[in-house]
């Protein structure tokens, strides 16, 4: 069983993983990224592997047809090396000044194309759109879970974003707890809107709007933008135009927009960088808190082109050799 401990001096919650100990690649001396003209491995999430994969909690199959068989055109299984178990009680306790509890959660990986080679940036319209709706899918769901206070949706994009396998895939895992990371931003969000009475996203994506000098795209319900203090080179976010604490609230309208200014910011990443690593993490409410005024889900995409050092580590300041300015316009005139 996998274990949540608490660093007491900043709060900040670490899973001990043994399940994933399981993994072939564990702790291997990071490695370059396999050559492309290597020969292709057998891959789970192929079309007709569907067997040696966990069984599939969400498929989408137009045609029809039974659970873990072909036909399908998105899938959603356990993953296999789960950071989580699903299983078990939380357990909370203490040992001294330490606090732990069981590694009680669910991860799961969202098969996105049946096709290998696919890439997010290059499914159609409706594929793309299939994404997002199995996220909200399974955030509905899986907040009936009472055990479960936040759902974290991400993606690994190539080698050195860490994903382990090629075919594109994205994960959700629930917690028990609220990420460090979403405890700053939404007490960062109410201390603004404590003092004036605004919603701080509401206000950035106003005047993003009408600077336009960090915008990449922008359409009826959403932006993208190079944030003013970007962590990374080519750092974007993805922002609703409407106040919406929780992104599984979103109207069908929205998801179809979402989708549309998604997609193309992707294609100007790649085609202005040569299709670079990426992550990205999808922050939404906390299931457990409602509709709250002062915060914003939002997505945040940071391209894998630079690496963390000592001073980035030691301190957590990031030094970004490149203005969010430089980044927009560079993107804007990016031809897809």
């Amino acid at each position: 069983m996998p274990e949540l401990r608490k660093d007491p001096i900043v709060g900040r919650w670490v899973i001990i993983s043994t399940e994933r100990s399981q993994r072939p690649t564990d702790l291997k001396k990071e490695e370059e990224a396999p050559k492309t003209d290597a020969k292709p491995k057998f891959c789970p999430f192929d079309y007709g592997n569907e067997h040696v994969t966990p069984a599939e909690v969400l498929a989408y199959r137009p045609g029809g047809g039974a659970p873990n068989t072909a036909g399908w055109t998105l899938r959603v299984v356990p993953n296999k090396f789960p950071a989580l178990m699903i299983e078990g009680n939380l357990n909370r306790r203490g040992d001294g000044v330490y606090d732990m509890m069981n590694g009680v959660g669910a991860h799961e990986v969202i098969i996105e194309s049946p096709d290998h080679n696919a890439q997010l940036s290059n499914l159609t319209e409706t594929q793309f759109e299939d994404v997002l709706w199995s996220y909200r899918d399974r955030t509905m769901d899986l907040k009936k879970d009472k055990r479960f206070r936040y759902i974290l949706i991400f993606k690994n994009h190539g080698f050195r974003a860490g994903a382990s396998l090629e075919h594109s895939h994205s994960q959700l895992i629930a917690l028990p707890i609220i990420p460090k990371a979403v405890i700053e931003e939404l007490s960062g969000s109410k201390e603004y809107y404590d003092y004036k009475e605004r919603c701080l996203y509401c206000d950035i994506v106003a005047q993003e709007i009408e600077d336009q000098k960090r915008i990449v795209m922008e359409n009826e319900d959403f932006i993208s933008i190079c944030p003013f203090a970007p962590r990374f080179p080519f750092e974007m976010w993805i922002l609703p135009k409407r106040h919406d604490a929780h992104f599984e609230d979103a109207t069908k309208h929205e998801i179809q927009n979402l989708a549309s200014l998604f997609q193309k910011t992707l294609k100007k990443l790649d085609r202005a960088l040569g299709n670079p690593p990426y992550n990205f993490m999808l922050h939404s409410s906390p299931v457990v808190m409602p509709d709250l005024t002062y915060y914003h889900w939002h997505i945040e995409l940071t391209p894998r082109i630079t690496r963390l050092a000592g001073f980035e580590r030691g301190s957590g300041f990031y030094i970004n050799p490149t203005a969010p300015e430089i980044s927009a316009q560079f993107l804007r005139e990016t031809e897809i």
